[in-house]
């Protein structure tokens, strides 16, 4: 498949990643039913291709992804960073009886039985998944801080905070990487976090990057979505705004027809043409995933770029990306 893929600076304390990683969440958790050899064979790919940036967290599943990722890299560590999340307890979604906790001890708790799971001597880039509203970031940051000291981590890494929360991080401990959605469809990250992150020299991953499938251009009912998928309770993929956001992928649609390239790799590409950011499409699929990388190889010009900001304008999506927005942008 064409060229090698490149590489860029995950911030600037020294990591250094492929310019697009893989998101591994949908093969265990939230996206319908997943093939675990497939799975690990969409691993397998990507690290064949010169991806090397895995994401998974111990909420996914809960649990069971890092164990897929520790079966996937468990004879392929050399070079791949592995990243993964403390801090939702029970589930992604902080609900059912889970909760945020970004206490020390759990801290602690949660890298041990991170790396356990993993099967791994240390997690490359260790991220709080949401912030906690009853812990002072310091706390948490600090008590993430002994680990980088103790070896069991090289890299921190925070989702979903706020600008005064990501400099309150960053004067404990420099902090590599911000992570919060980021695409055609959610283009908040603009105002104020991408300014932020690029002040403090802190890298910028992009999950998402594909409005969680609809920029592919594949769904096209409400209907489509698998009983027991997660996109059917968020509100872009509900009723009218399900309608409304087919029009804005109908948009990047007619683009990406003129470039030659699919919906989804437009969608990356622009992403890549944003300084410092770093896109994790997830796919269980190896099909999906020769698909995304690509994208890697497609230049945008000036009046690309254009015609995109005016048919995917900030704000451009119909319906909030959570019906619940606990715990996000703290």
């Amino acid at each position: 498949m064409g060229n090698p893929v490149k590489s860029r600076p995950l911030g600037s304390q020294g990591l250094v990643v492929s310019a697009q990683g893989l998101d591994c969440m949908g093969m265990s958790d939230a996206y319908g039913p997943a093939d675990e050899a497939e799975s690990i064979a969409t691993i397998h790919r990507a690290l064949d291709l010169g991806i090397n940036l895995l994401d998974t967290s111990d909420a996914y599943g809960p649990f069971t992804n890092e164990v897929l990722v520790g079966k996937a890299v468990r004879d392929r560590r050399n070079g791949v960073n592995v990243a993964t999340k403390f801090g939702f307890v029970g589930g992604t979604d902080g609900k059912g009886g889970g909760s945020i906790d970004g206490s020390p001890k759990h801290v602690r708790e949660a890298c041990d039985g991170s790396l356990k799971r993993l099967g791994i001597d240390h997690i490359d880039l260790f991220y709080q998944h949401r912030v906690d509203p009853n812990v002072p970031i310091e706390d948490t940051v600090g008590a993430m801080a002994d680990l980088v000291q103790k070896g069991k981590v090289r890299y921190l890494g925070l989702c979903e905070a706020s600008p005064a929360t990501i400099r309150r991080a960053h004067a404990i401990h420099p902090i590599t990487a911000l992570q919060t959605e980021y695409s055609l469809w959610s283009r908040d990250p603009e105002d104020e976090l991408l300014p932020t992150v690029r002040d403090l020299g802190i890298g910028y991953v992009a999950y998402s990057p594909l409005g969680r499938g609809f920029l592919t251009g594949q769904l096209r009912r409400f209907e489509d979505l698998p009983p027991d998928d997660w996109r059917r309770h968020r509100p872009r993929f509900q009723g009218e705004n399900f309608n409304k956001n087919l029009q804005l992928v109908d948009r990047v649609k007619e683009i990406a027809a003129a470039k030659g390239v699919t919906p989804a790799q437009l969608a990356l590409a622009w992403l890549l043409a944003q300084e410092g950011v770093v896109p994790i499409p997830g796919t269980k699929r190896r099909k999906n995933l020769e698909e995304n990388v690509a994208a890697l190889g497609i230049t945008l010009t000036g009046d690309d770029l254009k015609r995109i900001d005016e048919a995917a304008p900030k704000g451009a999506a119909s319906g909030e990306r959570y019906e619940d927005m606990g715990g996000v942008n703290l």
